[in-house]
């Protein structure tokens, strides 16, 4: 009786249980495990990596641990060679991720058209994305690497692939590309998978040509699932450490946001500056994910609905 009061004051479900805990004490206490583990996990290191950021911290000299406030920040601000590896980072996202989405979206439709031999082509074209990036670079090194590199001998040039620029940078796009193309491809396919088959019937029927209708049934429909693949490949992008730090150890014009924090806390053993660096880099990729969020994710809703 209690309960149907509840639903006809408030037009709802009565949110406590007949027994034991309300509905949302009991969803507190399942997930209050999960909660734990990631402050634990991403919360603690974050909040200590601020600490740090805001304190002149180093190994070399020893008790050196006072508050600096915001001059790191000042001091990696003010550095050419962050700026350097500022711009480095976005022309890499913007080169890899434009790339990608290309040579996916062309891998998706391959993959997603009936023909025999369908299956052993998407699992070729999957190998690159299940290696593992290290292993990814080193390969790439022992190609590119000069004189004796395989690309040099088949070009016969006596090209310094990594240690030139701007054929470093290139390098790394390409190692990237080619390694993470597939995941851009397995996302769009995923796509192309729930556009009901019918729609293509009938616009065959009405005599549309195969452009008009990739151009205007493929690519609207597919449209969510190609701005979640960017925003997954930009946020990954800008972070990039692995490919650059094995391919060049970050030299030549191949720093990035990464490499140059890692370089500052691993050879210059200045936390604070370096942390300061690493903060930079997070914020960096938080506003990229709040202009995606606030742009992009309402184009997603809006297609979805559509």
């Amino acid at each position: 009786m209690a309960d149907a009061t509840a639903v006809q004051k408030t037009g709802t479900p009565a949110t406590r249980r007949s027994k034991g805990l309300s509905e949302r004490r009991l969803a507190f206490l399942m997930v209050s495990p999960s909660m734990l583990l990631i402050a634990l996990v991403a919360a603690y290191p974050i909040g200590y990596g601020l600490w740090l950021s805001l304190h002149e911290y180093s190994v070399r000299v020893a008790g050196l641990s006072r508050w600096a406030g915001l001059r790191n920040y000042r001091t990696a601000l003010s550095d050419s060679e962050w700026w350097a590896a500022f711009f480095h980072t976005m022309i890499f996202t913007v080169c890899s991720v434009s790339l990608e989405f290309a040579i996916g979206l062309g891998m998706a439709l391959v993959m997603h058209a009936a023909f025999r031999g369908q299956g052993i082509i998407r699992t070729t074209v999957l190998v690159p994305w299940a290696m593992l990036t290290v292993v990814t670079a080193v390969m790439w090194r022992t190609m590119f690497e000069s004189p004796l590199g395989f690309v040099n001998s088949l070009l016969g040039t006596n090209t310094v692939w990594l240690g030139d620029q701007p054929y470093a940078l290139i390098v790394v796009i390409l190692a990237d590309v080619w390694k993470t193309a597939p995941f851009m491809a397995l996302l769009i396919l995923a796509g192309l998978q729930v556009i009901p088959t019918e729609i293509y019937e009938a616009a065959e029927v009405d005599g549309a040509t195969a452009w008009q209708r990739f151009a205007r049934i493929t690519m609207p429909l597919l449209m969510p699932a190609i701005l979640v693949a960017l925003i997954f490949r930009t946020l990954d992008a800008l972070r990039v450490f692995d490919l650059p730090f094995v391919l060049t150890n970050g030299k030549s014009g191949t720093s990035t946001l990464s490499t140059i924090a890692q370089e500052t806390f691993a050879s210059n053993r200045i936390y604070g500056l370096g942390s300061a660096m690493a903060v930079l880099t997070f914020l960096i990729v938080m506003i990229v994910s709040f202009t995606y969020i606030r742009t992009v994710g309402g184009n997603i809703r809006g297609l979805a609905e559509e």
